[in-house]
C-alpha cells in the first residue's frame, strides 16, 4: 500500500505538469493566433482566480448541493459520531465535521481542502442497511481519502480542468464571434480550434482517472486502519446491491461519493467516476488473505 501511496503521489506531480502542459500548450496557440499576449494573461488570471475561489469554496458548495445537514453532537447520530470519531482517534487525525443526508440511496462522501478542514456525510440510506463493522470499513474509506489528501487533490484538479475548459471556451468563441485576423494563418486557426475544443475533453479524462485511481487507494488505506478488508468489501457489495440514484444528483461532484450517485448506464466505463465495484471487491479480498 505504501508503494501504492508514494506511486500516486508521483503521478499527482505528472498529472499537475501534465495540465500545466495543456494550459500553456493553449496560450501558445491563442498568441500565435491573435498575436496577443493579453488574452492569454488575461484569461489565466480569470481561470487561476476561480479555481482559487473553488478551492476554499467546493466543501460547502459540495454540501448545499447534497442537501447535508450537520451533525452537532453525539446524540443527534451516535453510531455515525461514534464511527467518525473513533477512527479519527486510532489514525491521529483531526475528527472531521459530520454531516448526514436524508435520501434512501446508500452512499458517502468527504471533502475540504486539508485534515484540518475536513468534511465527512453518509446518507440515511447508508446507515440503515449497513453493520457496525461495514460503516466502520466505509467512513475509514472516506477518511482515507482525507489522510492522502484526496480531498485536496480532487480541489486541484478541478481548479486546472476549469481553467483549461475556460481558456479554449474563451479561444472558441473569440474565433467565432470576434474580431478578423487577417495575418492568422488558417491551418493554424483550424488546428488551433480543434485543439481548443479536444483539450476539455481529454482534461476531464484526465481528472476521471486520478478519480478512479483515488477510489483504489481510499480503499486500500480503508483496509489497513480497520485490519478488516473484508467488512469493506461487504460494504461495497451492498452498495451495489441497494445502489439507487440519489435525489440530488449533481455531476460536478460525483467524483466525490464512495460509489456513483448518478443514474446506471448514464456513462461508459471511459467516462465513469469510479472503477467497478467488483475491481474493488477483488482487490480488498486479495488484501484479506495478507492479514
Amino acid at each position: 500500500m505504501y508503494r501504492a501511496i508514494a506511486r500516486n503521489k508521483r503521478n499527482t506531480v505528472f498529472i499537475i505538469l501534465f495540465f500545466l502542459a495543456i494550459i500553456g500548450g493553449l496560450g501558445w496557440l491563442a498568441a500565435v493566433v491573435y498575436q496577443d499576449l493579453t488574452i492569454v494573461v488575461v484569461t489565466l488570471v480569470v481561470a487561476t482566480g476561480y479555481a482559487l475561489i473553488q478551492y476554499f469554496t467546493a466543501d460547502r458548495q459540495a454540501l448545499s448541493m447534497s442537501g447535508a445537514i450537520e451533525v452537532r453532537s453525539k446524540a443527534d447520530h451516535p453510531r455515525l459520531w461514534r464511527t467518525v470519531e473513533n477512527l479519527s482517534i486510532a489514525t491521529g487525525t483531526p475528527m472531521p465535521r459530520v454531516y448526514v443526508i436524508s435520501d434512501p440511496a446508500p452512499n458517502a462522501f468527504a471533502t475540504g481542502r486539508d485534515p484540518e478542514h475536513a468534511v465527512v456525510a453518509a446518507t440515511t440510506g447508508l446507515l440503515e442497511i449497513m453493520d457496525d463493522a461495514e460503516l466502520e470499513g466505509v467512513m475509514a474509506h472516506e477518511l482515507g481519502h482525507v489522510r492522502n489528501y484526496d480531498i485536496r487533490l480532487s480541489m486541484i484538479v478541478f481548479g486546472l480542468v476549469v481553467a483549461v475548459g475556460f481558456i479554449s471556451d474563451m479561444f472558441v468563441r473569440m474565433a467565432f464571434f470576434g474580431r478578423n485576423n487577417n495575418n492568422s494563418n488558417p491551418i493554424v486557426m483550424v488546428f488551433g480550434l480543434v485543439a481548443m475544443l479536444i483539450a476539455p475533453l481529454v482534461a476531464s479524462l484526465v481528472q476521471l482517472a486520478v478519480s478512479r485511481q483515488r477510489e483504489y487507494l481510499a480503499d486500500a488505506t480503508g483496509a489497513m486502519t480497520t485490519r478488516h478488508p473484508d467488512a469493506l468489501a461487504r460494504a461495497l457489495e451492498k452498495l451495489e446491491a441497494y445502489g439507487r440514484p440519489m435525489q440530488r444528483q449533481n455531476s460536478s461532484m460525483a467524483h466525490l461519493w464512495i460509489a456513483d450517485p448518478l443514474k446506471p448506464g448514464v456513462m461508459s466505463r471511459l467516462f465513469a467516476t469510479h472503477p467497478p465495484i467488483a475491481d474493488r471487491v477483488k482487490r480488498l479480498e486479495e488484501m484479506g488473505g495478507s492479514f
